[in-house]
């Protein structure tokens, strides 16, 4: 189990609290990334080069979202 992060995570536009909360919310699967220049914008970083923190802040994203996009 992941543990939650001691300090208050980032939650800019794409940042990984951000991606991981979209993803939930969207109803994707747990994919962890990030984007450093914004969502869409420059490279995606991926879980295999991801620093611990940031592997966290993204669970910590997807696991408190409690919205989902109702598809219906």
């Amino acid at each position: 189990m992941t543990t939650i992060p001691t300090k208050q995570p980032n939650r800019k536009h794409g940042s990984p609290y951000d991606r991981g909360s979209a993803d939930r919310y969207y109803q994707r699967n747990y994919d962890p990334h990030y984007y450093p220049e914004g969502t869409g914008k420059g490279l995606r970083v991926t879980a295999e080069v991801m620093h611990e923190d940031e592997l966290k802040e993204y669970a910590l994203g997807y696991w408190e979202e409690e919205e989902r996009k109702d598809y219906g």
